[in-house]
C-alpha cells in the first residue's frame, strides 16, 4: 500500500524537490545582512514619491530588502561588463554600449511599479553613476481600437492583448547596441496607448522592464506562435509574490482610491466609478478581480513564477518576508 502511494505521489514529490533545491531561501532577516555596508542613498521623502498609492513603503523596507539586492544587481552587472569586454577583445572590435536588462513580473496590485522604481534609483546611485531606464510592458499593449475590434476589452492583460512582436523588436534592438529606440507609452487614466507619446531611449547601462508578461514564453502565446521571447533578452528577472487572498484586498483597496482620486478626473476612463457609493464600488472592484485579474493570475502570471531569478514574498504589510535566489 505504501509504495503503491509513493509512486502515486513521486511526480509531484519531485517537481517540489526540483522547486526547492534550485532556490536559496533567505527570511528576512538573512537577506538583511546581506547589505554589507552599501550605503543608503535615498531619503524618506524620495521613498514617498517612489511607493504606490497602495502601499507602505519605509526606509527600513529599503535598506533591509532592496539596498541587498541592488548590491547583489550591481555584481552581476560588472560581471556582465567584464565578459562583454572579453567577447569584444576576442572579436577585435569596438566597444558597444548593451544594456544589462532586468524584468520584474508579478500579479496586479502586488507592488510591481514600487520595486522598479526604488531598484532605478537605487542603481543609479551607485559610484558608477549609470544609466538607468524604466518600461513598463503596458505600453506594448494594442490600442483600444484593436481590443475592442478583437472583442478583448475585457482580456486586456492577458498574453492576446499584447503586441508581442513590437515588444520583442525593442528588446532586441536595445541588445544589438541601438543608438536610440522607442517605446510606446500608455496611460492609465486613458486606459489606453498615447498617441504620439513614444519615449525614446539612448542605450541606457540598464533598462528595467516591468510588467505582467515578462517571464512568459511561447507556451503562452499558442495564438501567435513566435520563436524568441522576452526572456531571451533578460539578464536578470524578478518575480514579486504574495498569497491570493492578500492581492485581492489589496486590488480593492487600490480601487477605492482611484475611486477617491483619478477617477474623478473628468478625462478618466473610469469617471463613472467615482460616484459610486464605497459598498458598490467595492463590489465592482471585487468582481473585476475574480472575472479578470484573478484569473489571468491563475491561468498566465503565477505558472511563471518559477522562472524568476529571484522571487520576493510578502506579507500584509506589503513588507517582503522572504526571498527565494536561483542557485
Amino acid at each position: 500500500m505504501k509504495l503503491k502511494l509513493m509512486v502515486k505521489y513521486l511526480p509531484m514529490i519531485k517537481k517540489t524537490t526540483f522547486l526547492t533545491t534550485r532556490y536559496l531561501r533567505f527570511n528576512r532577516q538573512q537577506w538583511a545582512a546581506l547589505r554589507d555596508s552599501v550605503p543608503m542613498t535615498i531619503t524618506q521623502n524620495e521613498i514617498d514619491q517612489l511607493r504606490g498609492i497602495n502601499e507602505d513603503l519605509s526606509i527600513k523596507e529599503v535598506a533591509e530588502i532592496y539596498l541587498p539586492l541592488s548590491r547583489l544587481l550591481n555584481f552581476y552587472i560588472s560581471f556582465n561588463l567584464r565578459r562583454q569586454a572579453a567577447l569584444e577583445q576576442f572579436l577585435g572590435t569596438n566597444k558597444q554600449k548593451i544594456p544589462y536588462i532586468i524584468s520584474i513580473a508579478g500579479s496586479v496590485a502586488v507592488g510591481k511599479s514600487t520595486t522598479a522604481r526604488v531598484l532605478k534609483a537605487l542603481l543609479s546611485r551607485w559610484p558608477e553613476h549609470r544609466k538607468v531606464e524604466l518600461i513598463t510592458t503596458d505600453g506594448f499593449l494594442h490600442p483600444n481600437s484593436v481590443l475592442q475590434k478583437r472583442g478583448l476589452m475585457k482580456k486586456k492583460g492577458f498574453p492576446q492583448s499584447y503586441d508581442m512582436h513590437r515588444l520583442v523588436n525593442f528588446l532586441s534592438d536595445l541588445k544589438s547596441g541601438a543608438s536610440q529606440v522607442t517605446a510606446p507609452t500608455y496611460s492609465h487614466l486613458m486606459y489606453d496607448i498615447i498617441p504620439s507619446g513614444d519615449k525614446i531611449i539612448y542605450q541606457p547601462d540598464i533598462l528595467i522592464l516591468e510588467g505582467l508578461n515578462v517571464l512568459q514564453s511561447g507556451m503562452d502565446y499558442p495564438h501567435d506562435p513566435h520563436r524568441v521571447f522576452v526572456s531571451d533578452f533578460v539578464d536578470f528577472s524578478i518575480y514579486v509574490d504574495a498569497p491570493e487572498t492578500l492581492l485581492e484586498s489589496w486590488y480593492i483597496h487600490r480601487f477605492l482610491k482611484f475611486c477617491q482620486g483619478a477617477f474623478s478626473q473628468p478625462n478618466s476612463y473610469f469617471h463613472n466609478y467615482s460616484k459610486l457609493h464605497k459598498k458598490k464600488a467595492t463590489n465592482i472592484a471585487r468582481s473585476l478581480w475574480k472575472q479578470t485579474n484573478w484569473l489571468n493570475l491563475k491561468k498566465n502570471i503565477l505558472p511563471t513564477r518559477e522562472r524568476a531569478n529571484l522571487i520576493m514574498t510578502k506579507s500584509a504589510d506589503h513588507a517582503v518576508q522572504s526571498i527565494r535566489l536561483r542557485k
